[in-house]
């Protein structure tokens, strides 16, 4: 289908090529999932009966010619659209053709066909949504007058009277924009004299659940102090204006760190990253809060390269009974538990660790031949898991299959994690020192032999 998108492409006639498909994921009451890939094969909701929830996803490939801004643009059309960007993938090729895959939910027509002429009628217009981009360069003038409306309800947030976390945003400071997603943007700022990150909800996207993950991110933020999770400093929540503001990590995130290395990395600075990891996460898990995201992407690092875990959107405190139920997170990081709508706990995060610890050694994105619904699909009746790299060492090779174990409860502890991770990072420098000591020696028995050779040399010339 790419080839056949890049060839239409190619040809005036038929340039934007642009392809829309419908995946579906069912649930069934009994927590079972089943995932259809192939639109083909997918049945219409109403035919699984009024007990079935059915959500409903789409592939949107467009194919067009390369320029600059491209991607940002396209992020916007789907916005405008009212499409929410669950992943996005970007390719290009060596004659100037771009190939931009998106997955993406709430279009509430069924019609492919419809989305897929609104698309190929925007796109070549789609200089038009530099509009968007005007925004994304220049905010402040529309954020300080958001800042100047007259002041509405807060937004309903627990609280234990034992802090105080409101800012007022009249004591922020837009600098620039860094980020943009699908409900939020991130911008650069300062807050009382220090440089910090403002996460700012769209207010065109604040609906209910847009709300209740921006509470929910207020409520765990504000709960936790470490040195391995991202520093919360407070939030405005008085709508429409609904922002978070935390330190400032200037490093970026471990995605983008990944991306920007030629090679991967060495196993020393993997392990550095994963032990910060698994520190927040063992903090958090001790707290009783599960994370549910986590992936390269969420994790940011400070201008000494010291990681944090970011992005609680959707994590939550765990129930008193230990398990929760509901698929949330990012498919191919998922545990198979979270797919099927089994109940789960903490070890969920477990799983998504050993992805993650996955990632960190090859530098790739997991099971990047396949959509996110196949890898589900894959990992849930399967037992799919990513190749591991011959190269990898033995005890990490053994730590990543106990922790993609399909069985939650053979997954290990954070505590433990960090013991194991610790005991190669010790392992690792004895040997790098005892190979030196030995290259040293080696170096130093040479000289030896060489050195009356070198006497004789010398005798002989005089």
């Amino acid at each position: 289908m790419h080839k056949k998108l890049l060839h239409m492409a190619r040809d005036a006639c038929t340039n934007p090529a642009v392809e829309v498909r419908l995946v579906q994921v069912h649930c069934a009451p009994d927590g079972n999932a089943g995932d259809s890939i192939n639109s083909s094969f997918a049945k219409r909701g109403d035919a699984l009966g009024s007990n079935h929830y059915v959500r409903q996803l789409y592939e949107v490939t467009i194919s067009t010619h390369d320029k600059p801004k491209l991607l940002t643009q396209l992020t916007c059309l789907l916005s405008e659209i009212g499409l929410n960007i669950q992943e996005a993938h970007a390719f290009s090729t060596n004659d100037g053709y771009s190939l931009d895959i998106f997955v993406v939910d709430g279009w509430a027509c069924e019609r492919t066909d419809r989305l897929r002429s609104i698309l190929e009628k925007e796109i070549p217009n789609i200089e038009k949504w530099s509009g968007c981009k005007q925004e994304i360069m220049s905010p402040l003038g529309e954020l300080r007058q958001i800042c100047t409306m007259s002041p509405g309800n807060h937004l309903d947030i627990p609280s234990d009277g034992s802090d105080i976390w409101e800012i007022d945003a009249n004591q922020l400071k837009f600098e620039q924009k860094v980020a943009t997603g699908s409900n939020s943007d991130l911008y650069k700022g300062i807050f009382r004299c220090q440089d910090v990150a403002i996460k700012v909800l769209k207010v065109e996207r604040l609906n209910e659940d847009v709300q209740r993950e921006f509470a929910q991110e207020v409520y765990i933020l504000r709960k936790v102090r470490h040195k391995n999770i991202v520093q919360f400093m407070g939030a405005c929540t008085r709508p429409p204006l609904l922002c978070i503001v935390t330190e400032l990590m200037s490093g970026g995130s471990v995605y983008d760190f990944l991306h920007k290395q030629k090679g991967v990395l060495k196993l020393p600075a993997i392990l550095n990253v994963a032990i910060d990891v698994s520190k927040g996460m063992s903090y958090l898990h001790q707290n009783n809060i599960i994370h549910r995201d986590l992936k390269a992407a969420n994790l940011l690092m400070n201008e000494n390269e010291v990681v944090k875990i970011a992005d609680f959107g959707i994590a939550r405190m765990q129930l008193q009974s230990g398990v929760m139920t509901a698929e949330t997170g990012t498919y191919r990081w998922m545990a198979p538990e979270v797919i099927e709508h089994r109940p789960y706990n903490h070890k969920a995060d477990v799983f998504s660790f050993g992805i993650l610890l996955w990632e960190l050694l090859t530098g790739k994105l997991p099971y990047v031949h396949m959509t996110p619904l196949q890898a589900a699909l894959g990992v849930v009746q399967k037992g799919l898991r990513p190749s591991i790299p011959r190269y990898t060492h033995p005890k990490v090779v053994e730590l990543l299959e106990r922790c993609w174990q399909h069985d939650p409860y053979l997954r290990p502890e954070f505590s433990e994690i960090i013991e194991i991770l610790q005991g190669i990072a010790k392992m690792i420098l004895e040997e790098e020192r005892a190979n030196k000591k030995r290259n040293l020696g080696e170096s130093c028995q040479l000289m030896e032999q060489e050195w009356p050779l070198k006497m004789q040399e010398s005798e002989n010339t005089a």
